[in-house]
């Protein structure tokens, strides 16, 4: 997985490819703590994800709650695939997915 993010003033872009999953999830938690503080708006790009679990759902899920006190978070670019994923835990009902 690579994360690749951007930084403007209070938004902050993220955009992430490869596999999302047990191995890989810590990496985007560990990101994420480290960037969010101060952040209104947080954007995912998931144009280059291939693969999402529920490791990977519970950081999007940890990031949503932490950006429903400080700001908006939306993911952008998602393939049938993980919208399958987002569909079928009930995700797509909570995330905004654009």
């Amino acid at each position: 997985m690579t994360i690749d993010k951007q930084e403007q003033g209070s938004t902050l872009n993220v955009a992430v490819s490869g596999r999302l999953d047990t191995t890989t999830a810590p990496q985007l938690e560990t990101e994420l703590k480290r960037s969010i503080g101060g952040v209104t708006e947080l954007h995912f790009d998931f144009a280059g994800l291939e693969y999402l679990s529920s490791a990977g759902l519970r950081v999007l899920l940890a990031a949503q709650k932490v950006m429903n006190k400080q700001g908006t978070m939306t993911i952008r670019n998602v393939n049938d695939t993980i919208m399958e994923v987002f569909e079928i835990t009930g995700f797509s009902e909570i995330l905004t997915i654009e």
